[in-house]
């Protein structure tokens, strides 16, 4: 036989192999999800402004009625033009609205290195369910002040962040915040634990860590049974931090 005849059978084989696995495949539709539409959010024109369906927690005075302090009174912070203003001596406010799995999106900015004493330097700090701490803290320029699971972006003593994306002082920062809540089984015990991924000014500086609990100063974090939702907390730590364009959306 001559070898153009080898050739062409060679090339038969082929063919049919492939006929034959063709076959085998299921149709394209098979694989079509349609159980679900998305619905529709119209994003922000500028990427630090909130979506459509984001719940705007503070973008000015009139939004303080969505706050509290602790106690339950009305807050006592300063806010102008800029934002809103800790007041050392107050206490720290809440939301009174609860959220459990969020986006969250919050401006800062730390006072004058001069106002602080000591390793309280624009020491403040996000609460997730008014437990998981996020921290905020003056990290510009970096050097020994605070251990480095204390610092801005640290999970507060449980998760280093990822690198140093700080902004210098009286400089307004972001943090982009996606909050898995814990889950617990009926009998109250830990189903799965929390999980967060933060991005600092656009960089990212923790990437789906898991939480070992809520945040103690002292000891080791454990978990124990709580709300499925529960409010946002700011902390006062004694230092002029200040906050604005704060929303979130529920997932």
């Amino acid at each position: 036989m001559s070898k153009n005849f080898y050739i062409f059978l060679l090339s038969a084989l082929i063919l049919k192999s492939s006929f034959t696995f063709s076959q085998t495949l299921p149709p394209a539709s098979a694989t079509e999800d349609w159980s679900v539409k998305p619905p529709v959010v119209i994003p922000a024109e500028s990427p630090d402004l909130p979506p459509s369906d984001a719940i705007v927690l503070f973008r000015g005075k009139q939004d303080l009625d969505k706050w509290r302090h602790l106690d339950g009174s009305a807050v006592k912070w300063e806010v102008n033009a800029e934002g809103m203003t800790i007041v050392p001596k107050t206490t720290d406010i809440q939301t009174r609205q609860k959220f459990g799995n969020s986006q969250l999106h919050i401006e800062w900015k730390t006072p004058d290195p001069k106002e602080d004493k000591g390793m309280n330097r624009g020491n403040s700090g996000v609460f997730l369910m008014g437990l998981y701490e996020l921290q905020i803290y003056e990290s510009y320029n970096y050097e020994t002040r605070i251990y480095y699971n204390g610092q801005a972006g640290s999970v507060y003593k449980q998760h280093i962040p990822l690198v140093n994306a700080a902004r210098k002082p009286q400089t307004w920062q972001s943090f982009d915040i996606i909050f898995e809540a814990p889950v617990f089984n009926a009998d109250k015990s830990l189903k799965t634990p929390a999980y967060m991924t933060v991005l600092h000014n656009n960089v990212l500086i923790l990437n789906h860590v898991e939480l070992k609990g809520p945040m103690v100063y002292q000891g080791f974090p454990k978990y124990e049974y709580h709300e499925a939702k529960m409010p946002l907390r700011l902390q006062e730590h004694g230092s002029r931090v200040s906050f604005r364009n704060i929303w979130i959306r529920e997932f």
